[in-house]
Formats: structure tokens, sequence, C-alpha cells
């Protein structure tokens, strides 16, 4: 599992991004894209693992990049709900 924080962290770190520029946006549409983001955070994963001949930790890393990105993301929204 050591190798999959490789493809777990620019994962994330693609995620805190995009949470940051969506607290700029409108609530509405705010919202709209967090469920974007989080949904292409596990595409992501998933399309990464269809093409490698190792498939060791799949759902390890479709937990960790879903959950990280579920906190980010949720942190987010109750922020743009209590502003």
């Amino acid at each position: 599992m050591k190798q999959g924080w490789g493809e777990i962290i620019p994962i994330w770190a693609v995620v805190a991004f995009g949470t940051v520029a969506i607290t700029f946006l409108d609530r509405q549409l705010a919202l709209v894209w967090a469920g974007a983001i989080l949904a292409g955070s596990i595409a992501v994963v998933s399309l990464i693992h269809l093409f490698k001949e190792d498939v060791n930790g799949f759902v390890r890393k479709l937990i960790y990049v879903s959950g990280g990105s579920f906190l980010m993301l949720s942190s987010a929204s109750l922020y743009l709900m209590l502003t």
C-alpha cells in the first residue's frame, strides 16, 4: 500500500484546490460542483485501476480517496451554509 499514496495524494490535492475554488461561487452552484468533484475523484481512482495490471489495494484506495474528498467537500459545504 505504500506505493498507493502516490496516486491518492495528487487526487486529494486536486480536490482541495477545487474545494477552495467553489467557496468563491454562489452557494447553490457550489453545492452542485461539490457533487461533481466528489464523483470525479472516485472516477479517477477507478480509471487508474482500469489500466493497471495490479489490482491490490483498489478498495482501500477508493475508500481513502472518497473519504478524504468527502471530508474536504463537506467541510466546505458546512462553511457555505453557515456564512
